[in-house]
């Protein structure tokens, strides 16, 4: 038993200190960090390395000292005598439940600073399909597989699905978030390097799952606002929403001056807290909220107000949903 411990732990601890130089050496090993949230994160990932190669060379070592030191040299030997000492039995229960506590409160710091959402980001849109990504922007712009972000500028992701599970991953800002069909679901970054990043995604979503890439540019913010007046059709998403609530009649129960129709006013909606339902439950008027109330307009019933709206679901593609929503959005301000 003692010889299979004493040739496995030069191993055991080659492993542990390669995967600790891996991460102390980000551009040999790593992707680069773009973010400061990437730094905080493998800077989390790497104490924790050097911890598992302390705690294992403690404890393997331990172990192998004491089979060595009592170890049984003849048939007359016997095994000898030990006490339990309570102050040793706290200290190795204590010293593990403090580093663990920790970890805890440092990952919580750091995923809590990944999904605190900032407020005045740039937002960009993201349609996830088989097997591609699409990025839908305010000005109007849509793009396939590659998308430009500006350099030391907040973004904001605001991702959904065509078809199936989906999940958008970033290595070089650390950041990751599943896409799922019917909702919403977000995440931001702040690049602080241009270049080139890659994008994949990380949920098995069929035969060509791995050709599911795209890429990243971050560029200078002026180069960003050049490349983003390159627009086709010359309307922004919120202008687009303007002429489907029109031609889709929203207009005739829906008011965008603050009058009360047969449906709530638009004006104002968009972030009210508490915002009152029919069944007396309370809302937060968000994307999901949105999308909901358009597409099932019966499922969350606005106080004072009768369910006469038809849904749309299968009526609107996903550019003119997305429309709708950033127009409603705008009359927020």
């Amino acid at each position: 038993m003692w010889q299979w411990l004493i040739r496995g732990l030069p191993l055991l601890v080659i492993v542990t200190v390669m995967g600790s130089l891996t991460f102390a050496q980000q551009s040999v090993f790593t992707p680069p960090q773009g973010t400061q949230i990437a730094v905080e994160y493998d800077s989390l990932y790497t104490f924790l390395l050097w911890a598992s190669l302390i705690s294992c060379i403690i404890l393997i070592g331990g172990m192998i000292y004491f089979v060595l030191k009592y170890k049984r040299r003849t048939n007359q030997d016997k095994t000898p005598y030990i006490s339990h000492n309570m102050f040793l039995e706290f200290i190795w229960s204590f010293i593990p439940l403090v580093i663990f506590m920790g970890v805890f409160v440092w990952g919580w710091i750091v995923f809590h600073k990944m999904r605190a959402m900032p407020e005045n980001a740039v937002e960009i849109h993201v349609y996830g399909r088989q097997w591609a990504w699409d990025f839908l922007y305010k000005s109007g712009k849509k793009v396939t597989n590659e998308f430009v972000v500006p350099a030391n500028t907040d973004v904001k992701l605001i991702m959904t699905s065509e078809d199936v599970l989906h999940s958008f991953f970033i290595p070089s800002m650390r950041i990751k978030q599943d896409v799922v069909p019917g909702r919403y679901t977000a995440l931001w970054f702040h690049a602080e390097k241009t270049g080139e990043y890659h994008v994949f995604c990380t949920e098995f979503c069929g035969a060509a799952h791995a050709q599911m890439l795209a890429r990243m540019k971050v560029v200078p913010l002026k180069e960003y606002e050049e490349w983003l007046q390159a627009t086709d059709e010359n309307l922004t998403l919120a202008q687009k929403g303007a002429k489907l609530t029109n031609s889709k009649g929203c207009v005739a129960c829906h008011s965008v001056d603050g009058a009360v129709k047969v449906g709530p006013t638009w004006k104002g909606l968009w972030g009210k807290k508490g915002y009152p339902m029919a069944d007396g439950s309370q809302v937060d008027v968000d994307e999901n909220y949105l999308r909901e109330s358009i597409l099932n307009p019966n499922a969350k019933l606005v106080k004072g107000f009768n369910g006469v709206m038809p849904p749309y679901q299968g009526q609107l593609t996903e550019d003119e949903l997305v429309a709708l929503v950033e127009y409603i959005k705008e009359l927020a301000n």
